[in-house]
């Protein structure tokens, strides 16, 4: 359960991430309460799982989730750059990820 709501506060931190950009630097009512929310939701879970799970394992997987669901639709939403560099370093996240979930012994 911990491991569902560490991908869920990664997902919600990919949700503030993107919802900055719409907030218009806060000055934009729902956009802010949107962003606000998915900000806290985002940390409540990540506190949820670190009940069960080691910190530096818990906050790089939230982080690296976050960065790359964040590129990932910086690229689909904002036409951001799609170079073969920038798909390969995201890749390395994902391995990173992945890494740390397989020797996680938890």
């Amino acid at each position: 359960m911990a491991w569902v709501l560490l991908l869920v506060a990664g997902l919600f931190e990919v949700g503030w991430a993107i919802g900055l950009k719409y907030t218009e630097g806060f000055t934009r009512v729902w956009p802010s309460v949107f962003t606000l929310a998915a900000m806290t939701a985002s940390v409540v879970l990540l506190g949820m799982a670190m009940k069960s799970l080691p910190v530096g394992t818990s906050y790089a997987i939230w982080v690296g989730v976050g960065a790359v669901g964040t590129a990932i639709l910086g690229i689909i939403l904002f036409g951001e750059s799609a170079n073969a560099g920038r798909l390969f370093s995201l890749g390395l996240i994902v391995a990173g990820i992945v890494g740390l979930k397989l020797t996680t012994p938890v």
